[in-house]
Formats: structure tokens, sequence, C-alpha cells
């Protein structure tokens, strides 16, 4: 799963640790979530996207198996 966190959170001048503290994660879990090595849980992904004011689908890009 692709997501667009690192540039929402650049053009927003949000730095890892400060989106880390507002998600309750590890810095090192926000990181790998940018260089897609972590997919998150539902509600973390639920999480992130609120706190963008946008919805799950605009930040976290899904793509169907075999595609």
């Amino acid at each position: 799963m692709n997501n667009l966190i690192v540039q929402i959170r650049q053009e927003r001048g949000i730095r890892q640790d400060e989106l880390a503290k507002a998600m309750g994660v590890s810095r090192q879990t926000i990181s790998s979530l940018e260089n897609g090595r972590y997919d998150p849980s539902i509600l973390l992904a639920h999480k992130i996207a609120k706190y963008f004011g946008m919805t799950i689908e605009e930040v976290f890009l899904f793509e169907e198996e075999g595609k």
C-alpha cells in the first residue's frame, strides 16, 4: 500500500516526531509508514487521515491484488 503521508506532512510543515506524538506512535513507525515498510492498522490510518482533515482514501492508495 502506498501513501501520501510524507508529501502531506512536508507541505504542512509537520515533522515526523510531531505526527508520531499526535498519533501515539514512535517516529520510527511514521518513518516506516512513509517508506512503505509498514501498513497501518485501520485505526491508525483513520487517525492519520483525520489529523490531516482528509479521508483515508485521500491519504492511503489502495491497490487491488493482482493488478
